[in-house]
C-alpha cells in the first residue's frame, strides 16, 4: 500500500546517502499521493524531509506536472495572465493587488486569479474582498472560462479545481510548518497562461520559483517579494524582480514611486473591504494605496507584454484615470 516509501528513503537515508528527488521521481511521488496509494504518515514524512533539505526547482517541476495531469482540460482561450494568491498571515492590510489585477483586465488582458488563504484578518481576507472589487468567483474550470470571456477577470478557488492540493496545504495545521505545496500552488498556473506573476515572502523563493517555472516552459514571469507573500509591491522602495522573459531567466528592478517610509499595511485607509470600493470609485483618497495599486499593476502589465519593462507605470496611470466609476461583478 505504501508506495511512497522509496521516495522517503531517498530523501532521508542520512548524511552522504540522501539526496533531493529528480523531476521524474517528484512527479511519480506526487502522483502516488494524489491516487491515495500511500499512508498519510508517509506524506507528512516526505513533505517535512523536503522542507528540511530545502526544496529544489526540479522537485517543484515534478509536483506541478503531477497536479496538472489531474486537472480538467481547459476549454477555449487561455487567460493572458495567471495570478496566484496563496499568502497567509494576519499582518498585511487590505488586498490592494486585486485592484491591480482589474487594471490589467481593463487593458484587455484576461486575468485568472486562483488561490486559498489562511490565518488572514477580516479586512485582509482575499475572498471576502472580491465583491468589493468587482471580481467574480468561479465555480469550476468551465465557469472561470465563461467569466473571463465576459469580464476579462475571475477568481478560481483552489478547492474548485484542485481539492487534493488544498488538503495537502491544510497539513500545515497538523505538521506546524508550511511545505513545498505552497510553492507548487504558486507555480502551478492551472490554465497554463503564457504570462504569470508570483509573490513570495522569503527571498530565497524568488529564484526557486523562477527556475522551477523555467523548467516547466513558462514564457513570461515576474516574481517579487510582496506584502504578506502576495504579488503586491511596496512603492516606497526599490523592489528586485526575478522571473522569465521569453523563457529565459531574467532579473529586473522596480524603482520607488514615492519618497516615503511606510509598510504596505500602513495606508491611511481603514482595514475594511468596503473601502476598496470607495477607493476605486474615487470617494476615498489614499495616495500611498494608489501607488501600491499602480506600482503592482505596472509590473503585471510589463509581464503580460502590454508595456516594455520599466514602462508599465505610465500605462497603469492612464488606465486608472479611465476606470469605471462603479464596481460591478
Amino acid at each position: 500500500m505504501n508506495q511512497l516509501a522509496p521516495f522517503v528513503r531517498i530523501l532521508g537515508r542520512g548524511p552522504g546517502r540522501s539526496r533531493n528527488l529528480t523531476a521524474e521521481e517528484a512527479q511519480e511521488a506526487m502522483a502516488i499521493i494524489l491516487r491515495g496509494e500511500c499512508a498519510p504518515e508517509a506524506v507528512g514524512g516526505l513533505l517535512m524531509l523536503m522542507r528540511y533539505r530545502g526544496e529544489e526547482p526540479q522537485e517543484i517541476e515534478g509536483f506541478v506536472r503531477a497536479f496538472r495531469a489531474t486537472l480538467p482540460e481547459w476549454q477555449g482561450d487561455r487567460p493572458a495572465l495567471d495570478w496566484p494568491t496563496y499568502a497567509a498571515g494576519r499582518s498585511r492590510g487590505l488586498p490592494w493587488f486585486l485592484l491591480s489585477a482589474r487594471i490589467v483586465a481593463m487593458a484587455g488582458h484576461s486575468v485568472l486569479l486562483h488561490g486559498w488563504n489562511s490565518y488572514q484578518a477580516e479586512g485582509a481576507d482575499v475572498r471576502s474582498a472580491l465583491p468589493f472589487v468587482g471580481i467574480p468567483m468561479a465555480a469550476d474550470y468551465a465557469d472561470a472560462n465563461h467569466l473571463l470571456a465576459e469580464g476579462q477577470i475571475a477568481y478560481l478557488p483552489l478547492e474548485n479545481f484542485a481539492p487534493q492540493a488544498l488538503a495537502l496545504l491544510k497539513l500545515r495545521d497538523v505538521l506546524g510548518l508550511r511545505s513545498c505545496i505552497n510553492t507548487t500552488c504558486r507555480v502551478m498556473n492551472p490554465a497554463e497562461a503564457p504570462a504569470q506573476v508570483q509573490g513570495v515572502f522569503h527571498p530565497p523563493y524568488l529564484t526557486l520559483q523562477a527556475e522551477a517555472s523555467a523548467l516547466l516552459g513558462q514564457p513570461q514571469l515576474s516574481v517579487l517579494k510582496g506584502g504578506g507573500g502576495e504579488f503586491e509591491r511596496n512603492p516606497a522602495k526599490p523592489i528586485a524582480l526575478h522571473g522569465l522573459r521569453d523563457g529565459q531567466l531574467w532579473n529586473g528592478m522596480a524603482n520607488p514611486i514615492l519618497d516615503v517610509h511606510q509598510r504596505l499595511s500602513e495606508t491611511d485607509t481603514p482595514h475594511e473591504a468596503e473601502y476598496l470600493t470607495k477607493f476605486w470609485e474615487g470617494t476615498h483618497q489614499d495616495p500611498y494605496a494608489e501607488a501600491i495599486v499602480l506600482g503592482t499593476a505596472a509590473v503585471a502589465l510589463e509581464t503580460v507584454g502590454a508595456a516594455a519593462d520599466g514602462q508599465g507605470l505610465a500605462l497603469a496611470q492612464d488606465l486608472w484615470a479611465k476606470r469605471s466609476a462603479t464596481v460591478t461583478a
